[in-house]
């Protein structure tokens, strides 16, 4: 349990360090190119959904997604709590502490980020940490993201592809956090070490060719 907690500690650490120093140093939709590479960026956007900031039903539905996502949390980490129990593989242990680090460190944002934040974006002005004037309420808070790999950008579909012909797109067009890099990183060591993770319950010979008398 101790290397769990220690994977999980660090994870959100670095989650929320990073979260805090881009919202109080950067200006929204602010952008820098890593060691001067256009394809690897620092883009401070907010992401008020899910994924690719997709989004539904408004500030109920904001709300709603919080909780599903408390939820979900708490199964994930009773899930790890069981897998140390019963001493399972420390793959599927790593894997799931990776999973839960990440769905934790975005609820963190959703649940605190719009009660410790303000929201000076209107004034041309960075974000102070512990604000009086928060820009929202419990529950309500916008997930920070930062990293941006546009390693395609502007190209262009072929003209004979159905709907998609001739549209310009960019690979890769998501932007992330460390958060969602390690619930990634998780998913693709269950996927990866299936075997280890989920290994089957070994029989004897003796059973497999036993035949009734």
């Amino acid at each position: 349990m101790k290397k769990a907690i220690f994977i999980i500690f660090i994870i959100l650490l670095i989650d929320q360090v990073s979260k805090i120093y881009i919202k109080t140093h950067f200006y929204l939709g602010e952008h820098i190119n890593v060691m001067g590479l256009e394809w690897f960026q620092i883009r401070f956007v907010q992401n008020n959904g899910m994924a690719w900031g997709t989004e539904f039903g408004g500030r109920i539905g904001k709300l709603l997604l919080t909780i599903f996502r408390l939820v979900a949390v708490t199964g994930i980490g009773y899930w790890l709590y069981q897998s140390v129990k019963e001493n399972r593989h420390k793959v599927l242990i790593i894997a799931i502490s990776f999973i839960f680090a990440g769905a934790l460190g975005n609820i963190l944002d959703s649940m605190f980020y719009g009660l410790i934040f303000n929201d000076p974006f209107h004034n041309n002005q960075v974000a102070t940490l512990f604000a009086v004037d928060n820009y929202d309420t419990l529950f309500h808070g916008k997930v920070v993201d930062m990293f941006y790999f546009p390693i395609i950008k502007n190209a262009t579909f072929p003209s004979w592809l159905p709907i998609i012909g001739d549209k310009t797109f960019t690979f890769f067009n998501a932007i992330f956090n460390v958060a969602d890099s390690a619930i990634t990183i998780g998913v693709a060591i269950l996927i990866f070490f299936n075997k280890k993770a989920f290994p089957k319950e070994e029989t004897s010979n003796t059973e497999e060719l036993q035949e009734p008398l």
